[in-house]
C-alpha cells in the first residue's frame, strides 16, 4: 500500500453549523466512497475554510461520520481577493493500493470550478 493525498472541496450555501456539518460529510463520504476507501485507511485530515466560515469546525462534522480516531485539523485559507466564497477544502492522507492517477480528487457543487483540469 502507498501513502496518497487525496482532496476534495465544496461550497456551504451559509454560513451556519448545520450548512458546514451537511457539506463537510457530503464530502467526506464522497472521497470515502469514489475511492474505496474505509476511516482506517486515512491517516490524517486537513480541512481549510473561507475566512467568511466561521460558525463550526468542519473536523466536528468528521468525527460524526466515523473519523473519531483520525487526527484532523482546521486552518483557515488565505484571503485572496475575488476566491470564491463559504469553501471547504481537504487533503486527506490515505493508505490505499490505487496508483496516483487512480485517485478521485472530489469537488462537489460549485467547488467544480475550482478545479476544472479534473474530469467529475
Amino acid at each position: 500500500m502507498m501513502v496518497r493525498g487525496i482532496r476534495g472541496a465544496t461550497v456551504v450555501p451559509s454560513d451556519t453549523p448545520s450548512d458546514i456539518a451537511t457539506c463537510t460529510k457530503e464530502l467526506l463520504v464522497s472521497i470515502l466512497n469514489r475511492n474505496g476507501l474505509s476511516t482506517d485507511d486515512i491517516i490524517s485530515v486537513l480541512f481549510t475554510c473561507t475566512p467568511d466560515l466561521v460558525s463550526a469546525f468542519p473536523a466536528s462534522s468528521a468525527r460524526d461520520v466515523g473519523f473519531s480516531g483520525v487526527p484532523l485539523i482546521c486552518a483557515q485559507e488565505i484571503p485572496v481577493p475575488n476566491s470564491m466564497p463559504r469553501v471547504i477544502r481537504i487533503l486527506i492522507h490515505a493508505y490505499t493500493d490505487r496508483s496516483k492517477n487512480e485517485i478521485d480528487h472530489v469537488y462537489l457543487g460549485e467547488a467544480q470550478s475550482l478545479r476544472k483540469d479534473l474530469d467529475q
